[in-house]
């Protein structure tokens, strides 16, 4: 529906072969497990690759993924990985049908592999960034391009698709213009959000191996209490955390490892207690981060963006984080919403919109004379990353500053409807496949259908599809907390005219179905875009049969 061209939508010619009959995920047929799956460098993906509308035009880029002490902004220092030495990563642009030639070379310490995942772009399967189910991964050492067409405008971005390694420096914008643009704004500004922890206080990995020994693992006197602190830590004062336990605002002692309570149990050093939403119904997140940045920058040492009173801004707004969701608002002014993961949405205002880990939003926003925070506030953490906008004279706002657009009229995906020309004909789906989203904190066994996702054997229990089919997926969360589900390789459409995405959040104890022609062979993984929660077995594969 997406990989050609995302101006008209692609039905005509895809006939479902040998389709008619439902087949659920908790089961298949025997002709069904009998077939082989689409090799993800198969003759069919090369068949629809060379169908997509192409330019011509060749953008070559080189990426070096490399450890790098990072100035956060404020005296704040952190040791990480990035692509060329800056967090966000230096942003590609090009115009849709534009070819992108990008060269990954792994500089990374020891034996560690990394890949990049473009993600959100439909484009060829084995250019995907998803070891070992698309191609290998990329070894410490050594290097390789992606190259792919890049068809469908929109908000995009990259990252690595290895362990928890989105949770460090690795990520950067990816526009993808669109050279027949309908939308009439005087400039961009591209905010990129981020919830951080390495290098401050430890590690991902090390963040990831406590959370694996789940809540019967931990010492709770660990907390300081039962009691979660006012800002949402859970005990442990934000202003002090980084600076105690480990872990020097100079990233020097930055990776300490969890220590051994009195009573033999691990304390809870990088487990978040007491995150509570009603936007995200219940639990907000797992994980403890000390900062929370816009554009690498920390509130303290704001990135500024400096324009003129009046003029009018396309604001492409990326959650690059891990485990928030962020409450965005802008002071002083109204959003008008045109887009979510690329795709245009009937155009909606609202005073501040809800962004889950992997979504993105296009607004505009017709800026007022004087010096407005953009806040984003980390939902249900109570702490928050800034940037500011600068038009005129005015003093900086504090780091703190909570602008009253943040409780007013609030914007999710679920209230948004497609724009006629990317909204789907209307079709019964010829599969429809349960996603049963599974697990808890206790034991720290995120699933989908009660299985833990094997990345060494992918194609152990695939959801199997056949190309020219509409497929209906449905989310059903009997979980108590909430997860981005991110498809590679597609978009779907949220109920019958809902919005166009890749990436939709699904509330603990509901359901929520979508639906997408299946017109890209390969296999493509389907996953919670919590880093945590997808690293532990919250995947799936969507598998073309041949």
């Amino acid at each position: 529906m997406n990989s050609i061209n995302r101006r008209s939508v692609l039905l005509a010619g895809l006939g479902a072969a040998g389709t008619g009959a439902l087949a659920a995920c908790s089961g298949t047929s025997r002709s069904d497990s009998a077939s082989a799956l689409v090799s993800p460098s198969g003759s069919e993906v090369t068949r629809v690759e060379k169908k997509r509308s192409s330019t011509g035009k060749v953008h070559k880029r080189h990426l070096t993924a490399a450890p790098v002490m990072l100035d956060l902004g404020g005296g704040v220092m952190a040791k990480t990985w990035a692509f060329d030495g800056r967090t966000p990563g230096k942003e590609i642009r090009l115009s849709a049908g534009d070819t992108l030639a990008a060269e990954l070379a792994n500089q990374l310490p020891g034996r560690t592999p990394t890949s990049i995942h473009w993600h959100g772009l439909a484009l060829r399967n084995d250019m995907d960034g998803v070891p070992p189910a698309t191609r290998r991964a990329v070894r410490a050492g050594s290097a390789f391009t992606y190259r792919f067409i890049a068809d469908a405008p929109g908000t995009y971005f990259f990252h690595p698709h290895v362990g928890v390694q989105l949770d460090r420096g690795l990520y950067a914008p990816l526009i993808v213009e669109d050279p027949r643009e309908p939308l009439p704004y005087d400039d961009e500004w591209v905010v990129v959000l981020d919830d951080w922890l390495d290098g401050v206080t430890g590690t991902p990995d090390e963040a990831f191996a406590e959370l694996k020994r789940g809540m019967g693992g931990m010492d709770h006197s660990g907390m300081g209490g039962s009691s979660p602190s006012p800002d949402g830590s859970g005990g442990h004062d934000m202003g002090d955390m980084h600076m105690s336990g480990g872990g020097s605002m100079d990233g020097k002692s930055a990776s300490p490892s969890p220590s051994d309570s009195a009573d033999g149990g691990m304390s809870m050093k990088f487990m978040l207690m007491g995150a509570d939403s009603d936007l995200l119904g219940g639990d907000a997140g797992d994980v403890k981060y000390p900062y929370h940045l816009v554009n690498g920058r920390v509130p303290k040492d704001p990135d500024v963006y400096t324009s003129k009173p009046g003029k009018r801004v396309r604001l492409r707004i990326i959650n690059a984080g891990s485990d928030t969701a962020y409450r965005v608002a802008l002071g002083g002014h109204k959003l008008t919403i045109t887009h979510t993961d690329g795709y245009p949405v009937e155009h909606r205002q609202a005073d501040a919109l809800l962004i889950g880990m992997g979504e993105r939003y296009d607004v505009l926003v017709t800026l007022e004379d004087g010096v407005f925070p953009l806040v984003a506030m980390a939902e249900g953490k109570k702490t928050s990353g800034m940037a500011l906008v600068r038009t005129g004279s005015g003093n900086k706002p504090s780091p703190t500053v909570r602008p009253k657009e943040l409780d007013g009229m609030i914007m999710t995906a679920s209230q948004m409807r497609a724009a006629d020309e990317v909204r789907p004909p209307s079709k019964k789906p010829d599969r429809i496949h349960r996603i049963e989203l599974t697990g808890g904190m206790d034991t720290y066994n995120w699933a989908v259908n009660g299985k833990k996702f094997d990345m060494n054997n992918p194609d152990a229990h695939p959801l199997r599809v056949k190309e020219g089919q509409r497929v209906r997926l449905d989310f059903l969360n009997t979980t108590d907390m909430w997860h981005p589900m991110h498809l590679h390789g597609h978009t779907y459409q949220l109920g019958p005219a809902g919005p166009r995405k890749d990436t939709t959040i699904v509330l603990p104890r509901k359901k929520v179905s979508v639906i997408f022609d299946a017109d890209n062979p390969g296999q493509w993984l389907l996953h919670c875009h919590n880093a945590y929660h997808g690293e532990v077995g919250m995947m799936a594969l969507v598998a073309y049969q041949s």
